[in-house]
């Protein structure tokens, strides 16, 4: 795995651990940090060996969004422009290798979550914050709309009406309500989360490799699809697990009240 300044990777069996590292900015995200993560994010998508993938922050923030300071954004009237290409060319490509990848990408908010960082913990397939975290869209204060696809990952989320209450008003929305509105999957309390968090993959990490990959597409799948394209999806997908290696002899472990190895094939 390579070695990158901002975005700290580490490998423990099947879970890997991807951690913004500008923690003296909050982990703010600069230029450098948004290419570096869509380039750890390409190498781990691409490694066999890893199933779970958790993205956090180090320090006291999980991300505190744009680095507004990030001299790389440009200082004159082309500012607008930079932006514009900065959001397809270098953010968009690093939320779709989350939303896109083909491993369960769980995003563990430990702190402050703000502006388009909250469009990368979104784009996980799971959500676990700490007790004393909180999602936050600043942009409507400073004259911006929300960006990096929280517009439409929000929406599917919680609806209309509860989206654009948290991106207009600009509620900062705790762990607790989080997850009664269905936005986040645990709240653990702060001590003990970074073991909780390792813990709730790693339970992911053990289930069957096949089954993880092909619920995630199939549910990205339905998004946008009618229930009858759904369902025929489905049934495409189920028939290439049913064929796996693992299938038969999961169902005769299962049977048989014995652990299996799952091989992924």
């Amino acid at each position: 795995m390579s070695k990158f300044e901002t975005v700290n990777v580490t490998c423990d069996g099947a879970v890997a651990r991807v951690a913004f590292n500008r923690p003296d900015s909050l982990n703010a995200m600069n230029g450098q940090m948004r290419r570096e993560f869509y380039a750890a994010a390409r190498e781990i998508n691409m490694d066999e060996a890893i199933r779970v993938v958790i993205l956090t922050g180090e320090g006291r923030a999980f991300g505190a969004g744009a680095d507004l300071a990030d001299d790389s954004a440009g200082a004159d009237l082309m500012v607008g422009a930079q932006t514009r290409d900065d959001l397809i060319h270098e953010f968009k490509p690093g939320v779709l290798a989350i939303a896109e990848a083909p491993k369960v990408w769980v995003a563990a908010i430990n702190g402050p979550c703000a502006g388009i960082s909250y469009s990368y913990a979104m784009a996980c397939d799971l959500v676990v914050m700490a007790e004393d975290a909180y999602l936050y869209q600043p942009f409507s204060a400073i004259g911006l709309i929300p960006d990096g696809g929280s517009t439409w990952l929000l929406q599917k989320l919680i609806g209309n009406k509860r989206a654009f209450e948290l991106m207009t008003l600009g509620e900062k929305l705790g762990a607790q309500k989080a997850l009664e509105w269905g936005m986040a999957n645990r709240v653990f309390e702060k001590t003990a989360f970074a073991d909780e968090a390792k813990e709730f993959a790693e339970n992911l990490a053990g289930r069957s490799p096949l089954a993880l990959r092909y619920t995630k597409e199939a549910l990205r799948f339905a998004t946008t699809a009618s229930l009858g394209d759904t369902i025929t999806k489905e049934a495409d997908l189920q028939e290439f697990c049913i064929s796996s290696e693992d299938c038969p002899n999961a169902v005769a472990a299962f049977f048989a009240k014995k652990p299996y190895t799952w091989k992924g094939r």
